[in-house]
Parts: C-alpha cells; sequence; structure tokens
C-alpha cells in the first residue's frame, strides 16, 4: 500500500499519513460488501431502525472530537465543523424512520392482488468531495444503508480523516462487519472501480461536473444508477423592494462560507439597476467584516483554502483587466489564505461569471427587471442553488418557478436542510438527495401480481 500525507490548510503542516488502497483492496472490499449485503438486508426494518440510531448516538457522543478532526484536517472553521458533524447525527436518525416507512403499495386489478415492494440494490460505491467531507458522506450512506444496501465509501484524498473515523463509529455503534467500509484511495482507483465493478449496483458522486460525466459515462456502460451532485454558479438575485441592508449584509456568507468551496455558493450577485450602487456601498462593510483566520477560533467566520494548487487555480480567475470593487482581509504566514473578494465584471463572458470559481470571490451585476433577473440567473449551464430577496410575495413565487435550479431560497440563503430532496437542474445534477424519499433512491421497484381466480 502507498501512503498519503494529509495537510493543515490552515498551518500546512502535517496532520497524518494515510495508506491507500488499490485495486485488490477496493474488489475485496466490495465482495466483503456483497456478502454482508445478503444478512443485511434481511435484517428487521425495526432492527435496521435500532442500528442507525446507535450510529447517531455514537457520532453525537465524539462530536466535538470529530469536528476538532475536521479543523485539522480542512480548514473548516469550528463553528461550521460542529454544525457538520450534527448533520451526520441528523441524518442518521432522519435515516432511521426510513426502514419502517419504504412502503409498497396495493394496485386495484382485475383477477387478483397487485403489490410493490421496494428492494435494496446491493453495493453501493459513494464518492465523496473534500468540500464538505462528513455530511454529504451521511447523503449517501444514511438512506443507503436505511434502505437495506451495504456501502463502500471513498473520501477525497486531502480529507479521508473524519469519513475513516465515521467507519470507526459504525462499528463502535453495532452495525455488523463490512456493511459500511471506508477506503481511501486515488479517484482513478477506488472511485472508478466503484463505475466499472459489476457487483457495485450505484454510484453516488458529488464533485466536479467534468468528473460527474465521466462517471456517468462509466456507469452507462452497466446500466448502473447513479445520483451527480456536480458544479454551481448560482444567483443571489436582489430586487429594488427588497430589505437591502439585510441583503447585503447577508451576501457575504452566501458566498464566502466555507471559503467559498461549496457549490451551492452564491456566486452570482444580481442588482436591480435602480438600487445597484445604494446595495454597493452596503455590502463593502458587510465584506470587509467577514472574519478570516485560525478556523480554530470561535470568532472566525472564514478559513483557508484547501490547498496550495486550488489556491492558485482561484487566484487565476482575477486577471490583469478584472475590476476588483472590494476586498476583506486575510491573514498573513502559512496557511492556503485567500480573501473575500468582490468583482465587477465588463461582460457576460467574462470566467468570473460562466466558470465555478469555488473560492471566495463573487461578481456583483445589474439587470433591468424581473424578465432581465430570471434570463441572467439562468444564462449558466449550472442550476443548483440561488436567492430571491424581494417583500413582493407574487415576484418571489414567480421568480422561483422561472429560476432554473434545484434549491431555491426566498430572503434567505439556506439551501440544505436533510429533510427536504437536495439536487441541481441542468448540469449541476441528477437525481435527489436528502428529504421523505430519500431511501427509495437507493432501491428497485418490484411488481407483484398474484392470482385470485
Amino acid at each position: 500500500m502507498t501512503t498519503a500525507q494529509v495537510i493543515n490548510p490552515a498551518t500546512e503542516q502535517v496532520v497524518a499519513r494515510v495508506e491507500l488502497v488499490g485495486e485488490a483492496e477496493t474488489d475485496a472490499a466490495i465482495e466483503r460488501a456483497r456478502r454482508a449485503g445478503v444478512a443485511w438486508r434481511e435484517v428487521a426494518p425495526g432492527d435496521r431502525a435500532r442500528l442507525l440510531r446507535r450510529f447517531a448516538e455514537a457520532v453525537e457522543a465524539d462530536l466535538e472530537a470529530l469536528a476538532q478532526l475536521e479543523v485539522a484536517n480542512s480548514g473548516h472553521t469550528i463553528g461550521n465543523a460542529r454544525w457538520e458533524a450534527g448533520n451526520v447525527r441528523d441524518v442518521l436518525h432522519y435515516s432511521a424512520g426510513m426502514p419502517e416507512r419504504l412502503l409498497g403499495n396495493q394496485i386495484p386489478v382485475a383477477g387478483g392482488v397487485d403489490v410493490t415492494f421496494h428492494e435494496p440494490l446491493g453495493v453501493v460505491g459513494v464518492i465523496v468531495p473534500w468540500n464538505f467531507p462528513m455530511p454529504i458522506a451521511a447523503w449517501g450512506f444514511g438512506p443507503a444503508l436505511a434502505a437495506g444496501n451495504t456501502v463502500v465509501l471513498k473520501p477525497a484524498e486531502l480529507t479521508p480523516l473524519t469519513a475513516i473515523r465515521l467507519g470507526e463509529l459504525a462499528l463502535e455503534a453495532g452495525l455488523p462487519e463490512h456493511v459500511f467500509q471506508v477506503l481511501p484511495g486515488k479517484g482513478s482507483v477506488v472511485g472508478q472501480r466503484f463505475v466499472t465493478h459489476p457487483a457495485v449496483r450505484k454510484v453516488v458522486f458529488t464533485g466536479s461536473t467534468e468528473v460527474g460525466t465521466q462517471i456517468m459515462a462509466g456507469c452507462a456502460r452497466q446500466v448502473k444508477r447513479v445520483t451527480l451532485e456536480l458544479g454551481g454558479k448560482s444567483a443571489n438575485i436582489v430586487f429594488a423592494d427588497a430589505d437591502l441592508a439585510r441583503a447585503a449584509a447577508t451576501a457575504p456568507y452566501g458566498v464566502f462560507d466555507n471559503a467559498g468551496q461549496d457549490c451551492c455558493a452564491r456566486s452570482r450577485i444580481l442588482v436591480q439597476r435602480s438600487v445597484f450602487d445604494k446595495f454597493l456601498e452596503l455590502l463593502e462593510p458587510a465584506v470587509r467584516g467577514v472574519k478570516v483566520g485560525d478556523p480554530a477560533h470561535e470568532d472566525t467566520e472564514m478559513g483557508p483554502l484547501i490547498s496550495a494548487a486550488h489556491r492558485e487555480r482561484v487566484a487565476a480567475f482575477i486577471e490583469p483587466s478584472t475590476k476588483v470593487a472590494f476586498t476583506g482581509e486575510r491573514p498573513d504566514g502559512p496557511g492556503f489564505w485567500y480573501p473575500p473578494t468582490v468583482v465587477l465584471p465588463d461582460a457576460p463572458t467574462d470566467r468570473v461569471l460562466t466558470e465555478e470559481v469555488f473560492g471566495p470571490v463573487v461578481a456583483v451585476l445589474p439587470f433591468e427587471d424581473e424578465a432581465d433577473a430570471v434570463r441572467i440567473a439562468n444564462d449558466t449551464e449550472y442550476g443548483l442553488s440561488g436567492s430571491i430577496w424581494t417583500s413582493d410575495v407574487g415576484r418571489a413565487l414567480r421568480v422561483s418557478r422561472a429560476v432554473e435550479a434545484g434549491n431555491l431560497s426566498v430572503n434567505s440563503h439556506s439551501s440544505v436542510r436533510y429533510w427536504t430532496p437536495f439536487g441541481g437542474f441542468k448540469q449541476s445534477g441528477l437525481g435527489r438527495e436528502l428529504g421523505p424519499d430519500a431511501a427509495r433512491a437507493f432501491t428497485e421497484t418490484k411488481n407483484v401480481f398474484i392470482a385470485t381466480q
């Protein structure tokens, strides 16, 4: 086995070394998962629910340690990291209600009785990104386990530590061995094997649209089920009748949270022209007030980027011709820091408007009226999330229906709740995670007709 160093992005220090599994070890783990699935799918729904609750309780008991581990591994602020560990707990508790509620139907037919069942798929491969290692992992493995599947999970190479710990907690909570396995390794090895191995019946991937299309194409060769949560270029639309002070005060947190490393980041702020200058005046102190620094400090609001390479990629979006309106602070010294940055694009073809930056850079541009706002918001290949700020309820509903995105918030920036569905339009993804139907996404519907004549 080869090993990889895990770097703290706030200090650039090595915090751990992790053994990476290869193709043979991946195949062995998939085979163990396949065998374990025979018994796991037969566990009574109530018993499966109890095991998931125990898993949730184990996460709760370890919550602070998980959060501190994420701060060191990912550079997330301690406040965010606690929320993320808590989200794993909450998703598991919510998933624990699913086994006993995977209800089929009795369909009226002539000559007999017709019923449907939701059968587990088998082995599910979950590929997790580095930006939210804990929650996104749970969004996949929680409902998949609830539906009676076994799970092999590949964490991102940069951020494997909390996933490894979650695998340990699952065993401590009493989940049968091999039902949930964590396989640190390269995407080109472990992730690719999830795509090509015939025993893996579904792949859940969160990451870039570029890689997602490759996974989708690979899974198509076996007609393998897939859920994809991909890139975003979300719009934050501010109408003239909005509470401008509140819209401006909250806008930085809609894009700079997690240093902008969020596919739901509202990285385009569209402001009605009649209040454009006023909004910028209000936005500047809000951006300059974002507290960037040591993610372990309780009052820090934004930490570093994940790596030096990613910082270079983000910085490349600010070209010599780019008009920078203003920037926030950033610490000196070691760490992959980048300041919150507000730019005013010159043309709709500017890269900062068309490509996903995945960093703390936001573009602000004017629009004329409601139709123009919708046109600009939809002028992207992505469609994941967005916000609409207005005091007009009718307008809020009209624009919500017109914007091509899977998750919209009115007068807020909330995108993800574990009890509501999450996913994107267009090239932002395929399928939905979370919500009341999450477990069904990990099943096949079986129809059975029983003749009575």
